[in-house]
């Protein structure tokens, strides 16, 4: 499949972003998708999933009680919706898809794009 994400931008903390994933090609072997994020100098991590299936999701830590993933598979579009923004949540934001329960080296990742929070 092939991956756009779109939505970063530059905010300051407090404020709310939403960031958006079109999932295109064989959507039907997309089974999760999943947000995740890399700051200079740190690994990427992940953020939240989404699967289509069960509309089930799983967030790390940093991110729970306030992002917020979602899915409209009419759309095939992955949103993820942030709230509070920390100058912590600096990064860019990739979004994955996988045809398994469990992320793997044979995924398809999006783009990019950058979210930057200023204090």
């Amino acid at each position: 499949v092939q991956l756009q994400a779109s939505g970063g931008g530059l905010v300051e903390a407090g404020d709310s972003l939403r960031l958006s994933c079109v999932v295109s090609g064989t959507t039907f072997s997309s089974y999760k998708v999943g947000w995740f994020r890399q700051s200079p100098g740190k690994e990427r991590e992940f953020v939240a999933s989404y699967i289509w299936s069960s509309t089930r999701t799983y967030y790390a830590d940093s991110a729970k009680g306030r992002f917020t993933i979602s899915g409209d598979r009419l759309k095939n579009t992955v949103y993820l919706q942030m709230n509070s923004l920390k100058p912590d949540d600096t990064a860019t934001y990739y979004c994955r898809s996988t045809r398994d329960a469990i992320f793997d080296n044979h995924d398809d990742w999006g783009q990019g794009t950058q979210v930057t929070v200023s204090s």
